[in-house]
């Protein structure tokens, strides 16, 4: 899907992991937050202004500093359900948390994300490039039924008597 004609969404080998191909340019931190609000939605994740600060921030390092297309991928982690993220540019440059400079204008995102997430870390491709990932807690919403829960009858397993 198509989006303003500046974004494509597609699946990778994994039809379950949503991606996001922006262009580099000035829009795609706009696009990255936008397709992480909708998914995190669709995921039941509720609060997700630190997911959205996240993908932003790595969405535009890879914007000033990367090469190439930009990457968005979102997963939950299976072991415990919780998001990641994935930014990934084919940039031979790493991403490195700046040391402290009150006069610095700029250079203080990365050291900002670490500090709000579980864990953060950049990974080599083989093919050239990096993908920057940062995995968050957040607490997802419990979908809700209107269906009435069952009762089990008297006898059988479930039921009290």
């Amino acid at each position: 899907m198509a989006s303003e004609g500046r974004a494509d969404v597609r699946s990778t080998a994994t039809p379950e992991v949503p991606t996001l191909v922006l262009e580099r340019n000035d829009e795609a931190p706009r696009l990255a937050r936008r397709f992480l609000a909708e998914q995190f939605a669709g995921w039941g994740i509720t609060d997700d202004y630190m997911g959205r600060l996240v993908v932003c921030e790595l969405t535009t390092n890879a914007y000033k500093h990367g090469e190439g297309p930009i990457v968005v991928r979102l997963f939950l982690d299976s072991h415990d359900g919780q998001p990641v993220i994935e930014v990934s540019d084919t940039g031979t440059g790493q991403p490195v948390v700046q040391p402290q400079n009150y006069a610095a204008t700029s250079g203080r995102g990365l050291q900002l994300m670490a500090e709000l997430v579980h864990g953060w870390g950049v990974r080599r491709l083989t093919e050239g490039g990096k993908v920057v990932w940062a995995k968050l807690f957040c607490t997802r919403q419990v979908p809700t039924t209107t269906d009435p829960v069952p009762t089990p009858l008297a006898g059988q397993a479930g039921a009290r008597v």
